[in-house]
């Protein structure tokens, strides 16, 4: 299997932004922001076909890009810095960011994706290898990556999380793109207003040098990218609904319900003692509210076979845990390319002998429920919680019973096109990756497809593999 020791660093450069920060001086992170510090930077990157042109064209035309998007993004160039209260500030002082050209060009499209498992190449194409976000004290926020393969190029960032969280990430990777593909304007400007709920006066306190990570980085790991066509999430969807919704429906409508499904499938002669003989628009605001959606459908299915796979036992209390998105969720909403963190931690629990004894709308249901329940109160609530007692985010697996769910098949990963066509595959590096650890991106094909890159310890990868339940909604390599 391809090596990252395979890699060879051409040359390595500093970038700056092409316009300098006149407007931003500094950036506060915020009570989001903050807990990031102990993280690794984000690493993602997107794999494209030989351009037409030299690689020496393309290194150029890259770095004028590179410098042209910084102008928008003047966070990513700058650095951080704790002041004497404590707090710890993005200073745009346009310090560049590190630019780096390698090569691997015995390695082939073709010979990096066909593996099952991800091979290990792919951690050599990323520049900050285990650095974490605090040491953007020192060290530059943003790296770029550039690896000439046999026939494609891999673009690969490496980002502070500190800095940025998802959504912040890939619209600067789509601006980046954007303005290497020729656009003189970009399509979707960062908000970087700090006049919000996440600003807040609460100091966390780093011990000297900084914080450790949280997860051991050195476990035998096996990772995977399992594909699931919209067809295959579909049924899933179907299956977590079902029963679900038969239930909801009688609790929430008792006698009438009988009725309303007799109306909706077409067996009533009657009005059955509704209104003009239709059903009442809040059955079907209803159904809307309580319907699980086809991505926690997925996640409850993957939560249940992680947790067959791990083979604990059924008294043994598991954790799902999610990222949300919660620029849309406060009130007033944020700017949707608010740029920094704007995301929460949403643990969900369930013994593993009820997951397992229970149908899938069992576990999809205790998603469900606790994503629709996160709204403004419940992201207030959490920002003053943190504010009580300021603490790092703890990123890890450390009860061998954690399923940690990260990135969106919502994110445009796929709409990086630098100016010869959309990306082949979207891949990421050594970051923030654990026994547990899934990173969910959008299916190349779009129409609602998803990759969830799963990482798992050796035994547990091989259980979730030979799970029928599970591949059975598993379509080809990606």
């Amino acid at each position: 299997m391809p090596s990252s020791s395979n890699t060879t660093v051409i040359s390595r450069c500093t970038v700056y932004p092409g316009k300098e920060s006149s407007t931003i001086k500094t950036l506060k992170l915020s009570v989001s922001d903050l807990p990031m510090l102990s993280c690794q930077y984000i690493q993602k990157g997107v794999l494209l076909t030989y351009p037409p042109y030299s690689i020496n064209d393309l290194i150029k035309l890259l770095k004028n890009s590179l410098s042209a998007a910084l102008s928008h993004f003047p966070a990513l160039a700058g650095r951080l810095q704790t002041d004497p209260t404590g707090h710890v500030h993005i200073v745009c002082n346009d310090a560049g960011v590190d630019f780096i050209q390698a090569k691997a060009r015995h390695l082939s499209i073709h010979t990096i994706l066909s593996p099952t498992h991800v091979p290990e190449c792919f951690k050599g194409f990323f520049a900050m290898d285990k650095t974490l976000s605090y040491s953007g004290h020192s060290k530059p926020l943003m790296a770029v990556q550039v690896t000439e393969l046999k026939d494609g190029i891999f673009i690969g960032c490496s980002v502070n999380h500190a800095v940025t969280d998802g959504t912040s990430f890939w619209n600067f990777f789509n601006t980046f793109a954007e303005t290497c593909k020729g656009s003189k304007k970009i399509s979707k400007s960062p908000d970087f207003s700090r006049n919000t709920m996440f600003n807040s006066p609460a100091v966390l306190k780093c011990p000297p040098g900084g914080p450790k990570a949280t997860f051991s980085d050195d476990e035998p790991l096996r990772e995977r990218i399992f594909h699931f066509s919209r067809d295959a999430i579909l049924k899933l969807k179907l299956r977590a609904n079902n029963s679900n919704f038969m239930s909801n429906s009688a609790e929430i409508f008792g006698k009438q319900s009988n009725d309303i499904w007799k109306i909706v499938n077409g067996e009533s002669n009657g009005n059955n003692g509704l209104s003009n003989g239709k059903v009442p628009s809040l059955f079907f605001e209803s159904r809307k509210t309580a319907e699980i959606s086809s991505f926690q459908s997925l996640c409850a299915q993957l939560w249940i076979s992680v947790t067959r796979a791990r083979k604990l036992s059924p008294s043994k209390m598991t954790t799902f845990r999610m990222a949300v998105n919660c620029r849309h969720r406060l009130e007033p909403r944020l700017d949707p390319y608010y740029f920094g963190n704007a995301i929460q931690s949403i643990p969900t629990v369930a013994l593993a002998g009820e997951l397992l004894s229970n149908d899938l709308s069992f576990g999809a249901d205790l998603l469900h429920k606790n994503v629709v329940s996160h709204g403004d109160v419940t992201v207030r609530k959490g920002i003053a919680d943190w504010e009580k007692e300021p603490r790092l985010f703890p990123l890890g697996n450390f009860d061998g019973a954690s399923i940690t769910m990260g990135s969106s098949p919502r994110f445009p990963m796929y709409d990086n096109d630098f100016g010869w066509g959309r990306p082949v595959a979207v891949r990421s590096g050594r970051a923030n990756k654990f026994d547990g650890k899934i990173s969910a991106f959008p299916g190349r094909d779009g129409n609602g497809s998803v990759d969830l890159e799963v990482v798992l310890s050796p035994d547990t990868m091989t259980g979730l593999e030979n799970d029928d339940e599970f591949m059975q909604y598993v379509s080809g390599m990606v």
